[in-house]
């Protein structure tokens, strides 16, 4: 869909983002230069179950010992170039200007948060996805340092479980996210999970209080 070249498209606003999301579904650009945005709703769906979730020996070792400083919210134009920038991760990139736009609306809204690893003044590593309800679902990550988007993964897993969340949607499952416990389940029990999460009200700040 379009909103620049399709006289019939739909005008896209964060709402409609919010209900695409509530419905199982989810928005993403061929490249970064697309001006058109596809709407996604996989026959598998990653998630990362939240009672079950693995860190290994080796990063609880490295979550102990690292020199960083993690923060949340304070900086999601940066995490989505992070995210958006290609690199030893990726070729391409999925995140175009309408993405920025939606997702910077909805994080105006308290909808979109991130998690942070900051080197100095320097970003690292990091995260961003969307929080509705106690579902968090999570969009992309990157890493400038070894093990930097591990660690927010990481962090993110602690607050989201301290927060009283039900369901980490994480889109596809990767190498990356098998070693947290990212598993596929099939479309109509992610809708499930999905629809009773939305039933409860997860804290995104509660490990902060």
């Amino acid at each position: 869909m379009s909103r620049k070249t399709d006289p019939f498209a739909i005008d896209l606003t964060p709402e409609l983002i919010v209900r695409a999301y509530q419905a199982g579904i989810f928005p993403m650009a061929e490249d970064a230069d697309s001006p058109d945005l596809f709407w996604v709703s996989p026959q598998k769906r990653g998630v990362i179950p939240l009672d079950k979730f693995h860190i290994s020996r080796t990063l609880r070792k490295t979550l102990r010992t690292h020199p960083y400083q993690i923060k949340v919210d304070t900086d999601l134009a940066a995490v989505i170039e992070g995210c958006a920038t290609s690199g030893v991760d990726r070729e391409t990139t999925w995140i175009n200007p309408e993405i920025r736009r939606l997702y910077g609306a909805l994080f105006d809204r308290g909808m979109v948060h991130t998690v942070e690893v900051w080197d100095g003044p320097d970003l690292v590593g990091g995260l961003y996805g969307v929080s509705l309800g106690a579902a968090f679902f999570g969009e992309s990550m990157f890493h400038r340092k070894t093990d930097c988007s591990k660690i927010a993964m990481a962090h993110l897993l602690q607050r989201l479980v301290a927060g009283g969340y039900r369901l980490l949607d994480t889109q596809f499952v990767t190498d990356h996210l098998r070693t947290f416990g990212g598993i596929e389940i099939a479309r109509e029990e992610y809708e499930a999970r999905l629809a009773e999460a939305l039933k409860h009200k997860g804290d995104y700040f509660a490990c902060d209080r």
